[in-house]
Protein backbone atom coordinates (compact mmCIF):
# COMPACT_ATOMS: atom_id res chain seq x y z
CA UNK A 1 0.00 0.00 0.00
CA UNK A 2 1.65 3.14 -1.04
CA UNK A 3 2.24 5.98 1.54
CA UNK A 4 1.61 9.11 0.03
CA UNK A 5 2.28 12.55 1.87
CA UNK A 6 -0.09 15.79 1.24
CA UNK A 7 1.31 18.92 2.38
CA UNK A 8 -0.58 22.36 1.75
CA UNK A 9 -1.06 25.19 3.89
CA UNK A 10 -4.83 25.57 2.96
CA UNK A 11 -6.87 23.02 5.02
CA UNK A 12 -9.40 23.16 2.98
CA UNK A 13 -7.47 22.45 0.08
CA UNK A 14 -5.20 19.22 2.12
CA UNK A 15 -7.67 17.88 3.57
CA UNK A 16 -9.71 17.01 0.22
CA UNK A 17 -7.69 15.86 -1.66
CA UNK A 18 -6.20 13.62 1.43
CA UNK A 19 -9.78 12.23 1.88
CA UNK A 20 -10.20 11.85 -2.12
CA UNK A 21 -7.17 10.03 -2.33
CA UNK A 22 -7.36 7.96 1.04
CA UNK A 23 -11.10 6.59 -0.18
CA UNK A 24 -8.70 4.52 -3.23
CA UNK A 25 -8.42 1.33 -1.67
CA UNK A 26 -4.43 1.00 -1.83
CA UNK A 27 -3.25 4.39 -0.88
CA UNK A 28 -2.59 5.89 2.85
CA UNK A 29 -2.36 9.08 2.99
CA UNK A 30 -0.47 11.36 5.68
CA UNK A 31 -0.33 15.56 5.90
CA UNK A 32 1.14 18.64 6.85
CA UNK A 33 0.67 22.19 6.69
CA UNK A 34 4.03 23.49 5.80
CA UNK A 35 7.55 22.13 4.58
CA UNK A 36 9.43 21.53 8.00
CA UNK A 37 6.66 19.74 9.19
CA UNK A 38 6.81 17.41 5.84
CA UNK A 39 10.17 16.85 6.31
CA UNK A 40 9.91 15.62 9.41
CA UNK A 41 7.20 13.57 8.48
CA UNK A 42 9.60 12.24 5.37
CA UNK A 43 11.93 11.64 7.89
CA UNK A 44 10.29 9.67 10.12
CA UNK A 45 9.64 5.67 10.51
CA UNK A 46 6.75 5.45 7.52
CA UNK A 47 8.43 4.87 4.39
CA UNK A 48 6.81 6.99 2.13
CA UNK A 49 6.41 7.01 -1.75
CA UNK A 50 5.46 9.91 -2.86
CA UNK A 51 5.19 13.63 -1.45
CA UNK A 52 3.04 16.33 -2.97
CA UNK A 53 4.03 19.61 -2.15
CA UNK A 54 2.28 22.87 -2.38
CA UNK A 55 4.45 25.19 -4.21
CA UNK A 56 3.48 28.17 -1.87
CA UNK A 57 3.33 26.98 1.46
CA UNK A 58 5.75 27.80 4.50
CA UNK A 59 8.91 26.51 4.06
CA UNK A 60 9.00 26.50 0.29
CA UNK A 61 11.07 29.35 -0.50
CA UNK A 62 9.97 28.92 -4.21
CA UNK A 63 11.68 26.05 -6.21
CA UNK A 64 14.55 25.42 -3.53
CA UNK A 65 11.57 23.10 -1.61
CA UNK A 66 11.15 20.99 -4.15
CA UNK A 67 15.33 20.70 -4.48
CA UNK A 68 15.39 19.93 -0.93
CA UNK A 69 13.24 17.50 -0.67
CA UNK A 70 14.27 15.75 -3.76
CA UNK A 71 17.93 15.71 -2.48
CA UNK A 72 17.13 14.52 0.93
CA UNK A 73 14.88 12.13 -0.06
CA UNK A 74 15.94 10.78 -3.64
CA UNK A 75 13.93 7.48 -2.81
CA UNK A 76 10.65 9.43 -2.53
CA UNK A 77 9.06 10.82 -5.30
CA UNK A 78 8.25 13.92 -5.37
CA UNK A 79 5.02 15.84 -6.99
CA UNK A 80 4.91 19.68 -7.30
CA UNK A 81 1.02 20.99 -6.80
CA UNK A 82 0.42 24.53 -7.43
CA UNK A 83 -3.17 26.95 -8.80
CA UNK A 84 -0.58 29.71 -9.76
CA UNK A 85 2.57 28.28 -11.31
CA UNK A 86 3.43 29.16 -15.00
CA UNK A 87 4.78 26.06 -17.61
CA UNK A 88 8.27 27.05 -16.89
CA UNK A 89 7.92 26.97 -12.91
CA UNK A 90 6.47 23.97 -13.57
CA UNK A 91 9.28 22.50 -16.23
CA UNK A 92 11.96 24.01 -14.01
CA UNK A 93 10.61 21.80 -10.91
CA UNK A 94 10.67 18.96 -13.15
CA UNK A 95 14.87 19.38 -13.65
CA UNK A 96 14.89 19.40 -9.94
CA UNK A 97 13.98 16.28 -9.14
CA UNK A 98 10.45 16.18 -9.04
CA UNK A 99 8.40 13.07 -10.75
CA UNK A 100 5.71 15.31 -11.72
CA UNK A 101 3.52 18.65 -11.39
CA UNK A 102 -0.72 18.74 -10.80
CA UNK A 103 -2.43 22.00 -11.51
CA UNK A 104 -5.30 22.64 -8.93
CA UNK A 105 -7.20 23.07 -11.52
CA UNK A 106 -6.86 19.28 -12.13
CA UNK A 107 -10.11 16.77 -12.02
CA UNK A 108 -10.04 14.19 -9.08
CA UNK A 109 -9.89 11.55 -11.59
CA UNK A 110 -6.83 13.40 -13.21
CA UNK A 111 -5.62 14.08 -9.85
CA UNK A 112 -5.72 10.49 -9.34
CA UNK A 113 -4.06 8.98 -12.53
CA UNK A 114 -0.96 11.50 -11.96
CA UNK A 115 -0.46 10.11 -8.87
CA UNK A 116 -1.00 6.69 -10.27
CA UNK A 117 1.28 7.31 -12.90
CA UNK A 118 4.18 8.86 -10.47
CA UNK A 119 3.77 5.90 -8.65
CA UNK A 120 4.10 3.21 -11.06
CA UNK A 121 7.22 5.03 -12.59
CA UNK A 122 6.62 7.56 -14.98
CA UNK A 123 6.91 11.63 -15.07
CA UNK A 124 3.33 13.19 -15.28
CA UNK A 125 3.37 16.71 -16.90
CA UNK A 126 -0.69 17.70 -17.87
CA UNK A 127 -0.83 17.57 -21.77
CA UNK A 128 -1.35 21.23 -23.05
CA UNK A 129 0.14 22.89 -20.37
CA UNK A 130 3.48 24.24 -21.75
CA UNK A 131 4.74 27.35 -22.79
CA UNK A 132 4.49 26.81 -26.36
CA UNK A 133 1.51 25.79 -28.59
CA UNK A 134 0.57 22.53 -28.87
CA UNK A 135 0.73 21.03 -32.40
CA UNK A 136 -3.20 21.15 -33.75
CA UNK A 137 -5.13 17.98 -33.77
CA UNK A 138 -8.76 17.17 -34.08
CA UNK A 139 -10.98 18.33 -30.88
CA UNK A 140 -11.77 15.30 -29.75
CA UNK A 141 -8.17 13.69 -29.31
CA UNK A 142 -6.80 17.23 -26.99
CA UNK A 143 -8.14 15.84 -24.09
CA UNK A 144 -5.38 12.88 -24.28
CA UNK A 145 -1.69 13.16 -22.22
CA UNK A 146 1.32 12.66 -23.85
CA UNK A 147 1.69 9.48 -23.03
CA UNK A 148 -1.93 8.31 -23.83
CA UNK A 149 -1.26 9.46 -27.24
CA UNK A 150 1.92 7.47 -27.40
CA UNK A 151 0.06 4.55 -26.47
CA UNK A 152 -2.82 5.47 -29.02
CA UNK A 153 -0.39 4.99 -32.16
CA UNK A 154 0.71 2.56 -30.99
CA UNK A 155 -2.76 0.69 -30.90
CA UNK A 156 -3.35 1.93 -34.34
CA UNK A 157 -0.29 -0.46 -34.99
CA UNK A 158 -1.71 -3.72 -33.59
CA UNK A 159 0.48 -3.58 -30.86
CA UNK A 160 -0.66 -5.79 -27.20
CA UNK A 161 -0.45 -4.35 -23.74
CA UNK A 162 2.82 -6.31 -23.63
CA UNK A 163 4.27 -5.13 -26.64
CA UNK A 164 3.59 -1.23 -25.78
CA UNK A 165 4.42 -0.96 -21.97
CA UNK A 166 8.30 -2.92 -23.79
CA UNK A 167 7.84 0.10 -26.30
CA UNK A 168 7.36 2.77 -24.08
CA UNK A 169 9.62 1.02 -21.18
CA UNK A 170 6.51 1.31 -18.35
CA UNK A 171 4.65 -1.52 -16.73
CA UNK A 172 2.05 -3.47 -18.01
CA UNK A 173 -0.52 -2.13 -15.80
CA UNK A 174 -0.09 1.32 -16.78
CA UNK A 175 -0.50 0.92 -20.13
CA UNK A 176 -3.52 -0.75 -19.71
CA UNK A 177 -4.38 2.58 -17.64
CA UNK A 178 -3.79 4.27 -20.23
CA UNK A 179 -5.81 2.09 -22.73
CA UNK A 180 -8.74 2.81 -20.28
CA UNK A 181 -7.93 6.69 -20.07
CA UNK A 182 -8.28 6.53 -23.79
CA UNK A 183 -10.86 4.90 -24.40
CA UNK A 184 -13.36 7.24 -22.07
CA UNK A 185 -11.60 10.44 -23.29
CA UNK A 186 -12.48 9.45 -27.39
CA UNK A 187 -16.13 7.75 -26.09
CA UNK A 188 -15.64 4.63 -28.02
CA UNK A 189 -15.55 0.91 -26.68
CA UNK A 190 -13.01 -0.95 -27.33
CA UNK A 191 -9.36 -0.84 -28.58
CA UNK A 192 -10.28 -1.24 -32.32
CA UNK A 193 -12.54 1.53 -32.20
CA UNK A 194 -10.11 3.82 -30.78
CA UNK A 195 -7.63 3.28 -34.01
CA UNK A 196 -10.12 3.80 -36.03
CA UNK A 197 -11.44 7.32 -35.11
CA UNK A 198 -7.39 8.11 -34.85
CA UNK A 199 -7.10 6.94 -38.36
CA UNK A 200 -10.01 8.61 -39.82
CA UNK A 201 -9.00 12.01 -38.07
CA UNK A 202 -5.30 11.89 -39.63
CA UNK A 203 -4.31 11.61 -36.17
CA UNK A 204 -1.92 8.27 -37.02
Amino acid sequence: MPNILVADDHDLVRDTIAAYLAQQDDFKISTAPALPEAITLLAGQTPFDLAILDYNMPGMEGLAGVEAVAKEFPHIKVVLMSGIATPEVAQMAMSMGARGFLPKSATATSMVNAVRFVLSGERYFPFGFTSAPAPAAPESFQGLSAREMETLEHLCDGASNKEIARALSVAEVTVKLHVKNILSKLGVKNRTQAALKAKENGVY
